[in-house]
């Protein structure tokens, strides 16, 4: 590189010293004239502020937390719902003798469910539609239906498990047939379980037939059973009236009452005549059989109640089927099979008017509609001002719902 070209270095380019490190340029002092580092042969004195108090107050404080986490009681968010509770029962143990009444009586329906199902395959020929479904918060249910059958043009026996909470309107309507239910909380959990079948034959001989069996249970905020009851019943409700067979009809459940209280068929056949009725036309559903609701311990100890309820459910078979058998295969002319639909109208206004079980299960948080309109049929009619011929089979029909009849 050229002189020319070389840059020039000037002193009054480069950084100045800080006072202080000029100062001590400046005095020419050296290492020996700055303090010297501590020996680490001696020992140290410290300079925090009462140190021994300071470890005492960590270990108070880490004792603390690992104390509290190991015994402080768990929050209401972190107990366990009763579904949880009933699925790790489950799932621990089984369903015995000893499991709560809840879990038995899941237990019983479904099993039911299975065997009215077989048998009726067994007289359609077709199979039933079966969807299981759950809920958000526990529970479900199991939907068998068949539509367009040979015997059947529709049936459905569905169950239903029903996990939620009460609110506080319906807790006070409540408390009117249940008095343990305590009338301060403003909600409460509930658990509902059933089984309910409608069966709607093709043949205008055959009789349309429901049944419902039911269990609910309330629970108190610290997890224990507050209230229950039973409830539930089956009816028959034909478009075409024979007298054997509401004679055979009634005697059945009869005798399946009557095995545990006589006073219950006289008692609970009344219950059904007065509440299975049309009171916008005055007249019945159907020619009756049972009814019943909020049987507690004010009736019965719970066992007793359930074994009711039990052999009441198993009574259905041996009610309906010999009559199906007897009907499903009879003629009938095309105005007979009107007479029918006319009948299935009547059927289906009480169901959405004055049922109180569509309109609760309506009215549950998620519910599942489809389940719950199983029961109405796959065809109806309504006719205008529609009356009947004076002196026929359809008339007398009308008569006997008008002022239901005692078959046994």
């Amino acid at each position: 590189m050229s002189s020319s070209i070389r840059p020039r270095l000037r002193f009054s380019s480069f950084p100045k010293f800080p006072p202080r490190v000029s100062q001590h340029i400046r005095s020419r002092r050296t290492f020996a004239d700055y303090p010297k580092p501590p020996d680490p042969s001696k020992p140290r004195r410290s300079t925090v502020v009462a140190p021994k108090t300071r470890i005492a107050v960590g270990i108070v404080f880490i004792g603390a937390m690992i104390y509290s986490m190991v015994t402080e009681e768990p929050t209401k968010a972190d107990a366990l719902s009763i579904a949880e509770k009933d699925s790790q029962t489950k799932r621990e143990s089984g369903v015995t003798e000893n499991s709560p009444m809840r879990i038995r009586m899941e237990e019983f329906i479904k099993q039911q469910q299975i065997e009215i199902v077989r048998e009726l395959e067994k007289i359609d020929g077709k199979k039933f539609r079966v969807d299981t479904w759950t809920r958000e918060n526990g529970g479900g249910g199991i939907s068998s239906v068949l539509q367009d059958g040979n015997v059947f043009e529709k049936a459905g026996v569905n169950i239903s498990i029903v996990y939620g909470t009460l609110p506080r309107p319906a807790i006070e309507k409540m408390r009117v047939n249940h008095k343990a239910i305590d009338p301060t909380v403003n909600s409460l959990d509930f658990f509902a379980a059933g089984l309910s079948m409608v069966l709607h034959p093709v043949n205008p001989m055959a009789p349309t037939v429901h049944l419902n069996y039911r269990y609910f249970e309330t629970e108190n905020p610290d997890g224990t059973s507050n209230a229950w009851w039973f409830g539930g019943g089956t009816d028959l409700t034909p478009s075409y009236l024979f007298d054997e067979d509401a004679i055979h009809f009634h005697k059945t459940i009869k005798e399946a009452c009557d095995k545990h209280d006589k006073s219950y068929y006289p008692r609970f056949k009344k219950w059904c005549d007065n509440y299975f009725v049309n009171k916008h036309r005055n007249e019945s559903r159907g020619i009756g059989g049972i009814f019943f609701d909020d049987l507690d311990e004010q009736e019965k100890d719970q066992e007793n109640t359930f074994a009711f309820a039990q052999t009441c459910l198993k009574a259905f078979l041996p009610s309906y089927i010999p009559i199906i058998m007897k009907r499903k295969d009879m003629p009938f002319t095309e105005k007979e099979k009107e007479w029918q639909q006319i009948r299935r109208g009547r059927y289906v206004e009480f169901n959405l008017v004055h049922d109180r079980g569509t309109a609760f299960g309506l009215n549950t948080p998620s519910a599942r509609v489809e389940a719950i309109l199983m029961s109405l049929p796959l065809t109806a009619q309504w006719r205008y001002m529609y009356e009947p011929e004076k002196g026929s089979r359809e008339q007398r029909l009308v008569d006997v719902l008008r002022e239901p009849k005692e078959w046994v």
